[in-house]
């Protein structure tokens, strides 16, 4: 992805999520994606996308189970 492509992506996921800390970071060895971190921590990978002409970014998050809180007991 080009420099504007990766500024004009942060610009946009730090206006839709309110949140200034987000960064967009290159992946030397993939010329289609970039990754996302939320206060230097890895959160996803954004994908480019390019076929019929027109161009999407899928932006790809997993989140562990581990991760998660604890259900409070009315939700188990």
């Amino acid at each position: 992805m080009t420099r504007s492509e990766i500024w004009r992506l942060e610009k946009y996921l730090r206006n839709l999520f309110r949140l200034d800390t987000i960064t967009i970071l290159e992946r030397p060895k993939q010329q289609d994606s970039v990754e996302v971190l939320v206060n230097g921590e890895f959160i996803g990978v954004i994908f480019k996308d390019e076929e019929d002409g027109e161009t999407s970014y899928a932006f790809n998050m997993a989140i562990l189970e581990m991760d998660l809180p604890e259900a409070p007991a009315s939700r188990a």
